[in-house]
């Protein structure tokens, strides 16, 4: 999975439930746009993670078949500027998927209608995910189990004040209430703090008097910070190979007409063939997968299976 807010995105309005039909691609293009198809919303796109993921294909297969998709219609890049209500802004970097192919007018029109979309929901990463607990081993012998943070601030106000000494069915009975304060944000001190300020001389029922203070005192439930409201104020389709902008590149089917001659041949396109470097090259990130299988197709060498 990609993090959270990006990867996979449906582009069309399919069911969830409707039968893929890709006979109109390839036997490899068929065969990982159902692997694309089958994946969950968030997904990571990029060659590296679905080839990771494939049983059968490697890095440059995938990479290849990705092109040949975008061309077929049913992959697009598009990069969207947003602007918060926080006077915030930054460019993210969308995957649209569809399972049924669509033309360049229509992907040029849902482009179009990007701009102005409300994204509040998924401009910023979301709850990260836990892991599963690891099993507790079993005790060898019984061992009481420990008293709750509750428990113990209720035990310990005959501490803080000698008028509020609890009994011990008195702490289990108000331990549910107590819980609920720490629920809510309240520390210990909150709770002791409320029931031994302001006490009477002498208290003659020291459970009652906790048990109203608890729940008369009982503060408000924590509600989550509202998100600040997000709006795609700019969008632009790139390049799936190079990453260019269609404002600084010819797009023809979604690749740039730098990139789509011998995409269109071999789905590869080494930087000697580019305008301009890939992005990641230029900032001096290099690819050794295809680094390596650059230098043997230039020696005449075979390209190892995985990899083509």
């Amino acid at each position: 999975m990609a993090k959270s807010g990006y990867g996979k995105r449906q582009a069309g309005d399919e069911e969830p439930d409707t039968e893929p039909d890709f006979a109109h691609l390839g036997a490899r293009e068929s065969d990982l746009a159902t692997f694309i198809d089958h994946l969950p919303d968030g997904a990571a796109m990029g060659h590296k993670a679905i080839a990771a993921a494939h049983p059968r294909y490697g890095q440059q297969a995938v990479r290849t078949s990705l092109n040949h998709l975008i061309d077929a219609g049913h992959l697009r890049w598009v990069k969207e500027h947003l602007t918060v209500e926080d006077g915030t802004m930054r460019w993210v970097t969308r995957t649209y998927w569809s399972r049924t192919p669509e033309s360049p007018a229509w992907w040029a029109e849902f482009v179009r209608e990007r701009h102005g979309r409300d994204v509040t929901h998924t401009y910023r990463p979301g709850l990260a995910r836990t892991a599963e607990p690891e099993p507790k081993p079993e005790p060898t012998s019984p061992t009481p189990p420990e008293p709750s943070a509750a428990h113990r601030t209720l035990a310990q106000l005959r501490t803080a004040d000698r008028r509020m000494a609890l009994s011990e069915g008195e702490c289990k009975q108000l331990e549910p209430s107590a819980a609920e304060w720490l629920e809510r944000g309240a520390t210990p001190h909150d709770i002791t703090r409320a029931l031994t300020e302001g006490l009477p001389p002498t208290v003659t029922n020291p459970g009652g008097l906790a048990r109203n203070r608890l729940e008369n005192k009982m503060p408000p439930k924590r509600q989550a910070p509202a998100k600040a409201r997000a709006r795609v104020t700019r969008a632009v389709m790139i390049c799936g190979d190079c990453e260019e902008p269609e404002t600084s590149v010819e797009l023809v089917n979604g690749i740039c007409t730098d990139c789509y001659p011998r995409a269109e041949r071999t789905g590869y396109i080494p930087d000697t063939f580019r305008a301009r470097p890939r992005r990641a090259a230029a900032s001096g990130v290099v690819d050794v997968t295809e680094r390596v299988a650059e230098l043997r197709r230039a020696a005449g060498l075979p390209t190892p299976r995985g990899d083509v």
